[in-house]
C-alpha cells in the first residue's frame, strides 16, 4: 500500500499528507513538553518537586522531549513548515498542565489519560495512513503510540481515575486535544 492510495476526493495527496502528519505531531509533542513543564513547575510551587508524582511526570517529560526532537528533524529534513499557532500551544500547554498539577496529583495524572489516550487514537490512524514508503515514518509514529501509552498506563497506575471530577476533567481536555489536533493538521 502507498500513503493516500484510498484517498477520497478532497482528501490530500502523499505529499500533504506527509507534512501534516510531521506538523501535528511536531506540534503535539512540543504541546506535551509544555504540559509537563507546567505540571512540574506547579509541583515545584506546591513544594512537591521531589513527589512520587514528579519524577514520574519528569520521567514522562524527558520521553516527550525526545519525541519532539525527531519531530523538529524530521520537520528540518522534509521541510515542513511548522504550525503558526506554536505560541499558542506553548502558553495552552503550560497553563494545563500547571492548572492541573495545582487541582493535585491525581488530577494531573488526569490530564495525562485524556491527552494520551487522544495521542493513541491519533497515532493509530497516521500509522494506518502511512504506506510502505513511509515505513520509517510509520515506525516512528507506532513507537512513540506505544510509549504514549506507557504514560496513560502510568497515570492510570497512579490514580489518575480518582481526580475531582474525572469524567469532566479528562472530557474538557481530550475535545481540546482534539481541536488542537485538528488546527495544527491546517494551520
Amino acid at each position: 500500500m502507498k500513503t493516500a492510495d484510498t484517498r477520497n476526493p478532497g482528501d490530500p495527496d502523499s505529499r500533504t499528507l506527509v507534512e501534516q502528519v510531521i506538523r501535528v505531531d511536531q506540534a503535539g509533542e512540543f504541546g506535551a513538553v509544555r504540559i509537563y513543564e507546567g505540571q512540574l513547575a506547579a509541583l515545584r510551587w506546591r513544594g512537591k518537586s521531589n513527589s512520587d508524582a514528579a519524577r514520574k511526570i519528569a520521567a514522562m517529560a524527558r520521553s516527550e522531549r525526545e519525541h519532539n526532537k525527531t519531530f523538529d528533524r524530521l520537520a528540518a529534513e522534509r521541510r515542513v513548515r511548522p504550525t503558526v499557532l506554536s505560541p499558542l500551544w506553548s502558553l495552552a500547554g503550560f497553563a494545563l498542565g500547571a492548572a492541573t498539577a495545582l487541582m493535585g496529583d491525581k488530577a494531573a495524572m488526569a490530564c495525562t489519560v485524556a491527552i494520551e489516550e487522544t495521542i493513541d487514537e491519533h497515532y493509530a490512524a497516521q500509522a494506518a495512513a502511512l504506506g510502505d514508503e513511509e515505513a520509517e515514518l510509520r515506525t516512528t509514529v507506532e513507537k512513540f503510540r506505544a510509549e504514549e501509552i506507557e504514560h496513560r498506563d502510568t497515570a492510570l497506575a497512579s490514580g489518575a481515575e480518582q481526580a475531582p471530577a474525572y469524567e469532566a476533567l479528562t472530557r474538557v481536555i481530550k475535545t481540546g486535544s482534539k481541536l488542537a489536533i485538528w488546527l495544527s493538521t491546517r494551520i
